[in-house]
């Protein structure tokens, strides 16, 4: 799968926005069969950020959220703006 195929779009919510200010994390709906490593892979040569942790869950509604930690060095604000959610 080519990387517009795996992140399907951000998650914008208020709790959202506070781990995008704390925890320097983003949120993503992702295809159901991406994996872990596929959505690290996509987010890097998307956004042209590290990322250090990816953690997916399956909610209720049967969509597949992924919460991507950015390294230390690359700011998620930054890719919030660039992504016009923040």
């Amino acid at each position: 799968m080519n990387p517009q195929e795996i992140i399907l779009y951000p998650v914008m919510t208020e709790s959202t926005t506070s781990s995008i200010e704390e925890t320097n994390k983003l949120v993503f709906i992702v295809n159901l069969k991406a994996n872990k490593m596929d959505v690290k892979r996509a987010v890097e040569e998307l956004y042209e950020v590290e990322v250090s942790d990816v953690n997916i869950v399956i909610t209720s509604r049967g969509e597949k959220k992924a919460f991507i930690k950015l390294h230390p060095d690359y700011k998620a604000a930054d890719v919030a703006i660039k992504l016009g959610i923040l």
